[in-house]
C-alpha cells in the first residue's frame, strides 16, 4: 500500500455528522440500495491512491455554472440559487459570562442547514482546502493533507469525495472543479490501497453471522461492511433490544502478535491522526450502510459556571483538576460510585429503586454546599438515594455525555444490519468522543458492570441495568424538557441496545483498531521520506551529494538479533536483550526488574514504549511479541518508563 506522511492539523473541538440525504446528482460512489449488474458500470469506484493527485491536479472547469461528471458529461449545476448563510451566530460567545456562579450561555442542539454540515465536515477533517482556495497557502499543510489522502482506502475516500461534492454544490461556485482531476480513474497498472493485514474488503462475509465472535481490526470496518452488502443484500438484524444478556455474541478481538493498542497508549501527535482517520472511518461505515445521520448545531441552553450538578463537565474537571491535577472523572461522581459500591453491590434493586424524591433534593443541595469542604455526612447517605444523585448527576448536565455531535449517531448504531458493526461503529464513536467525555463515561460502564457481577443478589441484569440507564444518557437536560413521557418511555427502548453493547464490550470498544495504527505509520514512514528528500535537495544545492540520504540504520545489535532497552527514569546503563519467537514486552519489564533492586516501581506501573521509527510512541500491550514488532518498526528505540496515562 502507498504509504502517508505526518499531518499535525489542530482537530476543531466541534463536529458535525454529514447529512447523507442528498447524494451528489451524478457520483462514483456506488447507492447502497443499488444491486450491482453485469454489465459496464457508468460511474466505476476508483482507487484511493489516485487521491495523491489532489492537490497537483486541482483545475478549474470554465463551462460556468455547469459540473463535470467522471464520465466527461457536463450537466446543469443541481443548484441555481444557494441561500446566503449567516454563519456569525448570535448570543455571547462560549465561555463568555459573569462572575463565579453567574450563569452563561452556551450552544447546544440546532439542525443545521442544507449542506452545512458536510463543509464543517470537511473542516474538522482538516480538508477544507478541498472546498476553498480562498485560503492562505500553506505548502506543508497541503503536503500533508495530500499523504493523508494517499492513505484512505476505496470507501473512505468516497466519503471525502462525496463532501467534497455536495459542499461545492452549496457554495455553487461561479467556476467548478472538473471532477476527474481530483479522483481520476486508476491507471491500468494502479492497484486499489489495501491495508496490510487483509484485502480491502475483509474477508469472504458468505459465513458470517450474527452470532460470529471474531472482529477483524485489520481491515477496514467500512471495507467489511462494503463486502457484507455486496454478498447480503437480504440480512436484516435479527437480534431486539429486548434479548437475552446471553444471546449478544462474545466477540473476542484475532490476536495480533504487535499487541493491541488502547486509547492512551500513543502519543498526543499519533492521536490527532487518529481522530481524523475515525471520522473519516465512521462516516464511511454509515455511508456504506445506507445510513443518513442527521447532525445538529447548537441553541442557547443556561449553563452554571459553578456547583456539582447541572455544571458542564468540562467545567466541573476544569474546577476539581485545580485541585488535584490529573483528574479525569469529576470528583462528585467518582465520590457517589465508591460510596454505593462500600454499602455493597448486592443490594435488590440498586439503581432502579429510586430514592424519596424530597430526600434526594435535600441532600443534593446539600452536597452543592458542602462537598468541597468535606463536611458532607456520607455516613447518612443511603444507598437508593446515591444512586438516584449519580443517575441525577448525568441527566442534570447540560450537554449530553455522549455530546450533541455525536449523540444522533450514537441513536443511528441500531440501524446497522448486524451486531458486529453496530460494535465497530461504536468503536469509532467512542474514539470520536472527547477526552473528559469518554474518561467519565469509561468510569460509568465500569461501574454498571461491577452491578451487574452481583446480578445474583440485586436483581440487576445487563437488560435491567441498560434499560433503566438509557434515557439517563440519552436524555439529557436542554432535550429532556421537550419531550412527552411517551417519547422518553420510547427513546429508552431504543437506546436500551446501545447501552447494552457499551458495557458488555467496553474492553473492545476503547482499543484503537490495528488499521487506523497501520495508516498512522504510513503516514508517518510518508512524512520521513518527503524529509530525506528535502535533505537530499538542501545537499544537491549545495553540490555536496547527488543521493538521497539513506534511511536511519539499523543497529548492529538488532541486525544481530537483539535490542537495546532503555529505562533512563531508573538508570543510566542499558539492557541488552536477545529477540526471541516467544520474547513478549511483559518479559522485558520482568528481566527489568530483576535486574535492578533499585526500582522502587511496580511492574504494572510501568511501560515498555515503542519510539521512533513509524511511530511517534506507543505503549506496548505486555502480550506484544517483541520479534514480530520488531520486523514492523526496525529502527524504533525500546524506553522503560512509568506510565503516562
Amino acid at each position: 500500500m502507498e504509504t502517508g506522511m505526518d499531518l499535525q492539523i489542530p482537530v476543531p473541538a466541534l463536529h458535525r455528522i454529514p447529512d447523507l440525504s442528498r447524494p451528489p446528482a451524478q457520483s462514483w460512489v456506488q447507492a447502497p440500495d443499488r444491486v450491482p449488474t453485469p454489465g459496464p458500470d457508468p460511474h466505476p469506484p476508483i482507487s484511493a491512491t489516485t487521491l495523491r493527485t489532489l492537490w497537483t491536479s486541482w483545475r478549474w472547469t470554465t463551462t460556468g455554472r455547469r459540473w463535470r461528471t467522471l464520465t466527461g458529461q457536463e450537466e446543469e449545476h443541481p443548484e441555481e440559487k444557494v441561500e446566503n448563510i449567516n454563519r456569525s451566530g448570535g448570543g455571547a460567545p462560549r465561555g463568555e459570562g459573569g462572575g463565579d456562579g453567574e450563569v452563561q450561555e452556551e450552544e447546544q442542539q440546532k439542525t443545521p442547514e442544507e449542506g452545512e454540515q458536510e463543509e464543517a465536515w470537511l473542516m474538522e477533517a482538516g480538508l477544507q482546502r478541498l472546498f476553498d482556495d480562498s485560503l492562505a497557502a500553506d505548502q506543508d499543510q497541503e503536503v500533508d493533507s495530500a499523504v493523508f489522502l494517499s492513505t484512505l482506502t476505496r470507501t473512505q475516500a468516497a466519503a471525502v469525495e462525496r463532501r467534497v461534492q455536495q459542499t461545492l454544490r452549496r457554495r455553487n461556485r461561479q467556476h467548478l472543479p472538473d471532477v476527474r482531476d481530483i479522483f481520476r480513474p486508476p491507471e491500468k497498472n494502479e492497484e486499489p490501497h489495501k491495508l496490510k493485514g487483509g484485502s480491502e474488503n475483509g474477508q469472504n462475509d458468505s459465513s458470517s453471522a450474527e452470532m460470529e465472535t471474531e472482529l477483524n481490526v485489520e481491515v477496514a470496518f467500512s471495507e467489511q461492511a462494503l463486502s457484507y452488502r455486496d454478498n447480503h443484500q437480504r440480512l436484516k438484524v435479527t437480534a431486539s433490544p429486548s434479548s437475552p444478556d446471553d444471546k449478544l455474541p462474545n466477540f473476542k478481538l484475532l490476536r495480533d502478535k504487535t499487541g493491541q493498542t488502547r486509547i492512551g497508549d500513543l502519543s498526543p501527535l499519533d492521536m490527532k491522526k487518529v481522530r481524523r482517520l475515525v471520522l473519516v472511518e465512521m462516516t464511511a461505515l454509515f455511508d456504506t450502510a445506507g445510513i443518513d445521520v442527521k447532525a445538529h448545531k447548537a441553541v442557547k441552553v443556561k449553563t452554571k459556571e459553578t456547583g456539582l450538578f447541572g455544571v458542564p463537565l468540562h467545567t466541573l474537571l476544569d474546577q476539581d483538576q485545580r485541585r488535584v491535577s490529573g483528574t479525569k472523572v469529576p470528583f462528585i461522581l467518582q465520590r457517589l460510585i465508591s460510596h454505593i459500591e462500600d454499602e455493597g453491590l448486592d443490594t435488590e434493586g440498586l439503581l432502579r429503586i429510586p430514592g424519596a424524591a424530597t430526600r434526594v433534593k435535600s441532600l443534593c443541595q446539600e452536597l452543592e454546599s458542602s462537598f468541597y469542604d468535606g463536611m458532607f455526612q456520607w455516613q447518612q447517605l443511603k444507598q437508593h438515594d446515591a444512586a438516584s444523585l449519580l443517575k441525577l448527576f448525568i441527566r442534570e448536565l447540560p450537554h449530553p455525555l455522549l455530546t450533541v455531535e455525536y449523540l444522533n449517531a450514537f441513536i443511528a448504531v441500531n440501524k446497522l444490519p448486524t451486531k458486529k458493526q453496530q460494535l465497530q461503529a461504536l468503536n469509532l464513536l467512542v474514539l470520536l468522543l472527547p477526552e473528559a467525555n469518554r474518561d467519565t463515561l469509561k468510569a460509568l460502564v465500569e461501574f454498571f458492570q461491577r452491578v451487574i457481577d452481583h446480578q445474583a443478589k440485586n436483581k440487576m441484569t445487563l437488560n435491567n441495568v441498560s434499560v433503566i440507564m438509557a434515557p439517563n444518557i440519552f436524555m439529557f437536560k436542554g432535550f429532556r424538557s421537550k419531550v412527552t413521557e411517551q417519547q422518553e418511555f420510547s427513546m429508552a427502548t431504543r437506546t436500551a441496545n446501545i447501552v447494552r453493547l457499551l458495557i458488555r464490550y467496553q474492553n473492545l470498544l476503547w482499543t484503537i483498531p490495528k488499521f487506523i495504527v497501520t495508516q498512522v505509520r504510513q503516514q508517518n514512514m510518508e512524512s520521513q521520506r518527503k524529509q530525506h528528500k528535502e535533505r537530499a535537495v538542501r545537499k544537491l544545492l549545495k553540490k555536496i551529494t547527488t543521493e538521497k540520504p539513506p534511511e536511519r540504520p539499523i543497529p548492529e545489535e538488532s541486525s544481530q538479533g537483539f535490542i537495546r532497552v532503555q529505562a533512563p527514569q531508573f538508570s543510566k546503563i542499558s539492557m541488552a536483550v536477545q529477540l526471541t519467537e516467544e520474547l513478549q514486552a511483559a518479559d522485558v519489564l520482568t528481566r527489568f526488574i530483576s535486574q535492578d533492586s533499585s526500582v522502587a516501581v511496580k511492574k504494572e506501573e510501568l511501560c515498555l514504549y515503542e519510539t521512533g521509527g513509524n511511530i511517534k510512541e506507543r505503549c506496548l500491550d505486555g502480550e506484544t511479541y517483541m520479534k514480530d514488532l520488531f520486523q514492523l518498526n526496525p529502527t524504533a528505540e525500546w524506553v522503560i518508563k512509568a506510565m503516562q496515562r
